[in-house]
């Protein structure tokens, strides 16, 4: 569940929860919204947690050949070819 479903679960919720006054036979919309609400918070908990785990990860890997450095000089005390 992503942050979006997760924003979207407790809005849905809420709606039902504080904004409707309507029944429906055998069932309450009050308890629904709560559970909505509940489902979106814990998703987007669980959201949290596993994008701050994948931003910590390192991975390091050793290059299968040997990088060979070379050195240069550089001489400036020499003027340009006449």
């Amino acid at each position: 569940m992503g942050i979006g479903t997760s924003i979207f679960l407790i809005a849905v919720g809420a709606i039902l929860t504080f904004a409707l006054n309507a029944s429906i036979g055998g069932v309450n919309l009050d308890v629904v919204g709560w559970i909505l609400m509940a489902a979106g918070v814990l998703g987007l908990i669980m959201t949290t947690l596993v994008w701050g785990r994948r931003r910590e990860v390192v991975t390091t890997a050793e290059p299968a050949e040997p990088v060979e450095y070379r050195r240069v000089d550089e001489r400036r005390d020499v003027g340009p070819p006449l």
